[in-house]
């Protein structure tokens, strides 16, 4: 009977263990995962006040823009198409906006966790760096894309007066979706070097505002190196779009300078393996 027993108790073991090894390990990049963390990353965005405040600024800001420049551009009255050079100097402004805001966002990514020590946690869970780094950068897009969506309203408010031709302005907002991306890559990269969220935040506005000034005096550099300058200028590459202008070069940099970023990101990441540092 004993034998007998013990016959019984290793076959359903036998069944489990056929049924694990059929089941797929979880190893490669899941979508789910990443999914898993973007949702527990805007769970924690919403729970604290800091997105509606900075969501607040943002439009208020932006809002202030709106109606300086179409204030500006009715008195002077100077261009044929006052409507398109309208729209280049607002997406110019709105560039501004996040510069100012996106940083404040993606600050707390790394940042907040390796202080509160929750980083720790993180890393035990069965996920891959690469599915922590794209979660969090989709939940970080999507707060980005909810704070430019709410700017639509002031097109639509001027369209509903006067039309104009709504291509020009879908490729501005192109360009302004690429930049904030760009934006969003490199203050992840910054704050998974930092422990203080404040200084993640000035760290990645201080190196924004490097990638924008490189062309402010162009004019005094040497064709060959304004022309190098030029090439790595975030802001000389926004330019195109915000004319309404899609050109396959400023795309490819966009994307580059992204890659780039999420590149270093993962690479601070995985230094925890060979450093110790968390």
């Amino acid at each position: 009977m004993s034998e007998r027993a013990a016959a019984l108790e290793i076959a359903p073991a036998r069944r489990d263990d056929a049924a694990a090894a059929r089941r797929p390990m979880r190893i490669g990049f899941s979508p789910r995962r990443t999914m898993a963390v973007a949702r527990k990353e805007l769970r924690s965005y919403f729970a604290f006040s800091l997105v509606y405040i900075l969501s607040a600024i943002f439009l208020l800001i932006s809002g202030w823009y709106f109606y300086t420049d179409l204030e500006f551009f009715e008195t002077m009255s100077f261009a044929q198409d006052i409507l398109q050079n309208y729209w280049a100097l607002l997406l110019s402004d709105i560039r501004l906006c996040l510069l100012l805001t996106l940083p404040f966002i993606t600050m707390r990514l790394f940042a907040e966790e390796r202080k509160l020590g929750t980083i720790e946690l993180l890393y035990t869970y069965p996920l891959r760096d690469t599915e922590i780094f794209w979660g969090k950068f989709i939940a970080s897009k999507l707060i980005f894309l909810m704070m430019l969506a709410l700017t639509l309203v002031y097109p639509a408010y001027l369209h509903s007066i006067h039309r104009f031709p709504i291509l020009p302005l879908a490729a501005g907002y192109l360009g302004l979706v690429l930049l904030g991306c760009g934006f969003i890559a490199c203050g992840m990269f910054i704050s998974s070097l930092c422990e203080s969220q404040v200084v993640a935040g000035v760290a990645t506005i201080a190196i924004l505002l490097f990638f924008w000034i490189l062309n402010w005096n162009e004019a005094s550099f040497q064709s060959r190196l304004g022309d190098a300058v030029r090439s790595v200028s975030l802001f000389d590459h926004f330019e195109p779009f915000a004319k309404g202008v899609i050109d396959s070069w400023h795309v490819a940099f966009f994307l580059f300078f992204i890659l780039f970023f999420s590149f270093l990101t993962l690479r601070s990441m995985e230094a925890r393996k060979w450093t110790g540092r968390r």
